[in-house]
């Protein structure tokens, strides 16, 4: 596996590390208002890497389609919704402003499935950057590497909040330190795990590559409809995760045409 793939999977993990990594240097739980801030700022780089990245390549690896290039993208899109959908009903979860968990019942300690509901949302930001690689490695005529270092690196961006996000409520739930950096990075595996297993089937990529790129576009917009936009505008301190929102969705879009 070459160098530049091996950054590209590792460096979203590296983002997710840090932001945990922020339990040893920060003394009190994040603030409400910061909390949504991330949130808002993670929702608006995943709407804009979906565009931009994933659907928008999808549509132009279907060209020879003509008028119907948009098919293969809508059908995909469809899967990936779909897929997040079964997943968060068998995996138990608990959303960070939650009092209940979802999916199944489960006697996992709240901190662990605290931990998951991450790990769930991680899943298809692995995918997406497994995918655009898997497409460069093999030859998509459309996805340059710059492109796919862009990807990688916005969704590091976006991770680093994410690693904070887990780790500092654990923290304050009573987990030590160590347990709450483990668990945050833990999160995040999922990433190069999913990352790696997409480029490994890589040649089965190219033909199904619209498919797949719109897939974790549905997937990670599933995630952000149903989880982060409904976190950032609940209660107090709603505009600064609209303007966290507008925030990463420019910084993405930015990144995707200067570097792809």
């Amino acid at each position: 596996m070459s160098q530049e793939v091996l950054e590209g999977l590792l460096i979203p993990f590296l983002g997710t590390s840090l932001g945990a990594a922020c339990v040893f240097v920060m003394k009190q739980e994040l603030s409400m208002r910061v909390q949504k801030a991330l949130m808002g700022f993670a929702a608006g780089i995943m709407v804009a890497a979906s565009v931009w990245s994933l659907l928008i390549p999808s549509m132009e690896e279907s060209a020879a389609l003509g008028s119907l290039a948009f098919l293969p993208a809508v059908i995909g899109f469809w899967i990936g919704t779909v897929f997040l959908l079964a997943l968060d009903h068998i995996i138990p979860h608990l959303h960070l402003y939650a009092q209940e968990a979802e999916g199944p019942k489960s006697k996992l300690s709240k901190t662990i499935m605290m931990a998951l509901a991450v790990t769930l949302h991680n899943i298809p930001e692995g995918m997406a950057v497994g995918v655009v690689l898997a497409g460069w490695l093999a030859g998509g005529g459309d996805i340059s590497f710059g492109g796919a270092f862009a990807l990688s690196l916005g969704i590091a961006i976006q991770n680093f909040p994410e690693g904070a996000i887990v780790s500092m409520p654990l923290r304050a739930a009573g987990s030590s330190r160590g347990r709450a950096f483990a668990l945050g990075v833990l999160s995040g595996v999922v990433e190069p795990i999913g990352g790696i297993l997409t480029i490994l089937a890589a040649s089965l990529v190219i033909p199904v590559l619209p498919y797949l790129l719109s897939f974790a576009a549905g997937a990670m917009l599933y995630v952000v409809v149903e989880e982060l936009i409904p976190e950032m505008s609940a209660g107090k301190h709603s505009n600064i995760g609209v303007i966290c929102f507008a925030v990463g969705f420019t910084l993405m879009m930015a990144l995707d045409v200067a570097l792809g």
